[in-house]
């Protein structure tokens, strides 16, 4: 059942924040590190000169080849922060509670749900014909122990902190359960949205050497066929999928870590979908063949790209070093010669436009003489060589980001550029992105990067920035402390008043704004294309790809070779 409660919680379901685009709770798919190029659909969508207008019936049948950036790293979404590798899942796994093509929290595997006590309890009943693709029932009990994994302390999980906070868990029945905790959780529908894990297949298993890391158990609209590492995953459509089979017969994501050599696959006719890069939507997509064979999609994205600092590194420890840094940054030059206008430079971790956006933030602004002005109060001074440097130490690091972006390698190489201006040295390192994640980023070794957080629905963020996340393999990855911070994170969790909420999170950024321990950079457009062929596609809120189990091609235009 639907309460006011529950659209007192609902009331302003924006996009907030993120995956690794590049991380946050299961239910979000995330707050999760984005490599997928396939995966940047958070919005409505257009399609541009799009002339299908032809009715027909679907068909059964035929693939979908999608370009990839990176790999995924692990098929059990609670050991994975990267959106690749959610989004793979998503199609395999089914959640309790989902949104809609609107934003809308509605039941999935669940039937009906209920929030209760001003928000300190929610009765979830879930469906009695969802079936895991072995034929075992899908019950509550096999939501507790999903739940039970991400409270155990040996679940190496950054997603743990939604479930920690339930008081008690109490299974009614079969197929009824209830969470019950201290305090109202604003989020409380979104930490239903997890991933149900197949108690049968794991329980008394060591869930970090589970085989269903790389073969998984799911009861989705997909289920896993094929997974060649750094090359290709391969899903197909399952006959058990409660809410019908889908039309496609198989997924194909194809990794290919390069977006000039994506294009190229796309144009060849081996991809039917990826995500643009400004100047191929803009010059290299605007011929008549493009026009005949193509669906182009524009919207501002659900996501953010920031360059983010390690707190370990002494460079990095004062404030106004940070600050200097970001006026030293030219973040319309960055829009304009990265993204070639297809963006917005912002100041925080929300998208612009959204209740929750703080648009009495005056951002810092690009100039260099304050920027110096800052540094030389920090006991920086120039040398002979016109490079910075204090008490004998030259102020030199590494931006690392990973292959493959080409937009986050630009900005890089501009912000090199701008830096060595007021006489900071850089050097850039692209990095894999499966060993990106696994090697540098979990075990904190990098001096900054170069990222992107997808923007979620709710705008608790505590997941990347609370001071309790700043550990090794947590998505508070540069170990930003602030109990400030905290406190405001705490109070904006905790409350189910809007206004409350609004004042907690304007805080929430003002801290940031200060203290800038990212230098917020950019929202650039998600510029999606796919290959005319495919029908069935519903721009909405949710994205283009909110009803891919409904997406078809007629059996005319089936491509059945897989390119390799």
């Amino acid at each position: 059942m639907h309460c006011s409660l529950q659209n007192r919680v609902l009331l302003g379901a924006l996009l907030c924040v993120l995956f690794l685009t590049g991380c946050s709770s299961p239910a979000e798919k995330k707050q999760s590190a984005s490599n997928s190029a396939a995966s940047a659909n958070k919005q409505s969508a257009r399609a541009v000169g799009d002339n299908t207008t032809n009715i027909q019936k679907p068909e059964y049948g035929g693939r979908i080849i999608l370009g990839s950036i990176g790999d995924i790293a692990n098929m059990i979404p609670m050991l994975s922060s990267d959106a690749g590798s959610h989004e793979v899942a998503s199609n395999i796994y089914v959640s309790p509670l989902k949104y809609d093509k609107d934003l809308k929290i509605v039941p999935y595997a669940a039937e009906s749900f209920e929030v209760l006590d001003e928000g300190k309890k929610i009765r979830i009943t879930m469906r009695k014909d969802v079936v895991w693709e072995d034929g075992v029932p899908l019950t509550a009990e096999d939501v507790e122990f999903t739940y039970k994994l991400y409270i155990d302390p040996n679940t190496p999980t950054a997603y743990a902190q939604d479930y920690l906070l339930v008081k008690k868990f109490t299974l009614i029945d079969k197929y009824t359960f209830e969470a019950t905790y201290e305090k109202p959780l604003a989020r409380i529908l979104l930490s239903w949205m997890l991933d149900i894990m197949p108690k049968h297949l794991l329980e008394g298993k060591d869930i970090t050497n589970s085989p269903l890391s790389e073969n998984p158990i799911g009861a989705g609209p997909f289920k896993f066929k094929q997974w060649d590492r750094g090359q290709k995953i391969v899903l197909e459509a399952s006959d058990t999928y409660f809410l019908g089979r889908p039309y496609l017969n198989e997924m194909v994501y194809r990794v290919i870590p390069d977006t000039t050599t994506m294009f190229l696959e796309l144009k060849a006719g081996h991809l039917d979908m990826m995500s643009l890069t400004p100047q191929q939507y803009l010059y290299q997509t605007d011929s008549k063949y493009f026009e005949e064979n193509f669906a182009k999609y524009r919207y501002l994205s659900f996501g953010y790209s920031f360059l983010g600092f390690n707190f370990r590194n002494p460079l990095f420890k004062d404030s106004a070093v940070r600050r200097a840094i970001s006026y030293a940054i030219d973040k319309e030059g960055l829009v304009k010669g990265v993204l070639f206008g297809q963006g917005k430079p912002t100041i925080g971790p929300y998208k612009p436009g959204t209740w929750v956006y703080n648009k009495e933030i005056e951002d810092y602004g690009y100039d260099p003489n304050k920027a110096t002005e800052l540094l030389e109060k920090e006991g920086w001074v120039r040398n002979a060589d016109g490079m910075l440097e204090k008490d004998g130490i030259p102020f030199m690091f590494t931006i690392l980001t990973n292959q493959g972006n080409e937009a986050r390698i630009k900005t890089a190489t501009i912000i090199q550029s701008q830096l060595k201006d007021i006489g900071i040295q850089v050097t850039i390192r692209t990095v894999e992105w499966a060993a990106f994640i696994k090697e540098f980023l979990n075990k904190g070794r990098f001096d900054a990067l170069i990222l992107g957080w997808n923007i979620l629905q709710d705008p608790d963020i505590s997941t990347v920035w609370h001071s309790s996340r700043a550990e090794d393999g947590g998505l508070n990855f540069i170990k930003y402390i602030n109990p400030e911070l905290d406190k405001w994170l705490d109070i904006g969790r905790n409350t189910l008043d809007m206004k409350v909420r609004k004042e907690a999170y304007d805080h929430v950024q003002e801290i940031l704004h200060t203290d800038q321990p990212y230098c917020f950079l950019f929202v650039s457009y998600a510029l999606p294309i796919v290959h005319r062929r495919f029908k069935g596609i519903e721009p909405a809120p949710a994205g283009i790809t909110h009803n891919l189990d409904r997406w078809w091609v007629p059996k005319s235009q089936r491509r059945y070779e897989v390119a390799n």
